[in-house]
């Protein structure tokens, strides 16, 4: 009786999810053709003909099982492996293009300097300098371009390697595919499907039997829009493959260009050098009017930071002494406070005892008052007053330490213009030696100097030779600006990063460069390694 009642109930329920689940299977069948009598009856004699054997419902054949080149974790390993080298190769590729791109800044602006000096007749040491500067910047340029290569040559390894991951993904896919395609085909009669589920002996046998097959309909959707989706990936690999190949032969292209136009440069320097040899006397008279002028620039400089340092040691010493005063006298200040609350609570004790021994309340509090009018006489002291002898110190020191951690970010003094004589000792020449206290800037005639940190002018000077020279503190460290035309600045101004202080000098050849030092005490350093990339 149960069984009767409860097997038209999963009839009803299996039909009601079939329904739902396979109408677009029910209207794609209803569309097919109704069988005419004819082929109805030939039906009927080819079944009275076949032997009588009853048909066992078909179970939908099962998803193929995935290989290993679709397992999720792999894939995913694959993956993150991948964009960690993609990251790595476009960072490096943009560090090499900054650089490439700063070093073609500094071939423009030697250009210049050059066309400046083009209009000489005669061959001069300006132009020696700049030539070489050229050669060093150029011989830079072709090892960036050869780097450029290298980095090109892996991204194309890599894209390559990518694409045959990519390839081997797709083929992959597409036999996974044609073989869920090929068991749905065994499936697709729609009776099949539901002696499928009504065969389900259980309620819950039936309810899995359906998700199974919907879950089997998802999943092959699903992995048609993965074929799609490697697909498009593929493609994008192979097009970023066939730019990189342009991109290398442009590379290619521009190295052999600025290899040509570096072995023309140094037929130049050759051609200036020689001439310059033939002027060996002028030359000389030059150079050792430009060492005069360096030795003399060199005293001067000394001799202010020498005063700076002798005039810091006098405040620290004044600074030391007023805070010694000052420590002193509230020490004693202390002292005498400590001294007057014990003569005090002495007095105060004194008068409760003889109130205690008063003969009437009225003399007790009369004894009291009196006491309290001889503690009102008393003076009062008052605590010393912190010195702020320390507090015009701090902020040297803070400037001095905040200097010394701006290694490699300062701003450089001009905006346009490059290293045109590096620091310390310098061979323009074969034969001819320099020193520089710092390093000298080509720039153009008039280009405003700026300082580069803020500070506080400790001096403007003329040097014959070295023109307009400003000095400015950092606390313990000092920039020296010289080979100026003009100063806009005096002594004891404070300045801004970044605020014009004077102009650049012109010097005898139609250029412009200037001087530019770091100090620290009495101590020169190396500006390269203090001023920021251009």
């Amino acid at each position: 009786m149960v069984k009767r009642i409860i097997q038209p109930k999963l009839i009803g329920l299996g039909l009601l999810l079939f329904l739902v689940g396979f109408q677009p299977v029910l209207a794609q069948r209803g569309k097919k053709k109704t069988p005419t009598r004819q082929q109805s009856a030939a039906g009927k004699a080819k079944a009275k003909q076949a032997p009588a054997k009853a048909k066992k419902p078909t179970k939908p054949q099962p998803a193929p099982k995935k290989t290993t080149t679709q397992r999720p974790s792999s894939r995913r390993t694959s993956r993150a492996e991948t964009e960690d080298t993609e990251v790595s190769l476009r960072q490096s590729r943009q560090q090499l293009e900054a650089e490439k791109r700063r070093n073609q800044e500094r071939i423009t602006e030697i250009n210049r300097v050059l066309n400046q000096t083009a209009s000489k007749k005669t061959a001069t040491l300006t132009e020696l300098k700049a030539l070489n500067s050229k050669i060093e910047t150029k011989s830079k340029q072709i090892d960036l371009l050869s780097q450029d290569l290298n980095l090109l040559n892996q991204e194309m390894r890599g894209l390559a390697v990518q694409s045959g991951k990519l390839a081997r993904d797709l083929k992959n896919l597409k036999r996974e595919y044609a073989s869920m395609v090929y068991a749905a085909s065994k499936t697709a009669n729609t009776y099949n499907k539901l002696s499928f589920l009504f065969s389900a002996n259980s309620f819950n046998s039936l309810v899995m039997r359906y998700q199974y097959l919907r879950q089997y309909t998802e999943a092959r959707e699903t992995q048609a829009r993965h074929i799609e989706q490697v697909r498009g990936e593929l493609a994008t690999k192979q097009q970023t493959i066939k730019y990189k190949q342009v991109r290398k032969t442009d590379v290619l292209q521009a190295q052999v260009t600025e290899t040509k136009t570096l072995e023309v440069t140094k037929e130049r320097q050759a051609a200036v050098a020689s001439e310059l040899s033939k002027q060996e006397t002028t030359l000389k008279g030059e150079l050792s009017e430009r060492t005069k002028a360096v030795n003399r620039l060199d005293n001067a400089i000394a001799n202010v930071i020498e005063r700076e340092i002798q005039r810091a040691a006098r405040e620290r010493e004044e600074r030391l002494r007023r805070e010694r005063i000052a420590r002193e006298q509230a020490e004693r200040q202390e002292a005498a406070a400590k001294a007057r609350a014990e003569a005090i609570a002495k007095a105060r004790a004194d008068a409760a005892a003889k109130a205690a021994k008063a003969e009437t309340p009225e003399k007790a509090k009369e004894i009291i008052k009196e006491a309290e009018e001889e503690v009102a006489k008393t003076p009062e002291i008052r605590p010393a007053e912190p010195t702020r002898a320390s507090i015009g110190a701090a902020p040297e020191a803070e400037a001095g330490a905040s200097f010394g951690s701006s290694r490699g970010r300062l701003p450089w003094p001009v905006r346009s213009g490059y290293i045109s004589e590096h620091f310390g000792l310098n061979s323009p020449m074969p034969g001819i030696t320099t020193r520089n206290l710092g390093v000298d800037i080509a720039t153009n005639v008039g280009e405003p100097v700026r300082a580069v940190y803020e500070g506080i002018v400790r001096n403007v000077m003329s040097v014959p030779g070295m023109g307009t020279v400003i000095t400015v503190q950092h606390g313990e460290y000092f920039t020296i600006y010289a080979k100026l035309a003009s100063a806009s600045v005096s002594e004891g101004h404070r300045v801004k990063a970044r605020e014009v202080i004077g102009t650049a000098l012109s010097d005898r050849n139609g250029g412009a460069e200037i001087n530019f030092q770091i100090w620290k005490g009495r101590g020169k350093m190396n500006p390269e390694g203090w001023l920021a990339g251009k």
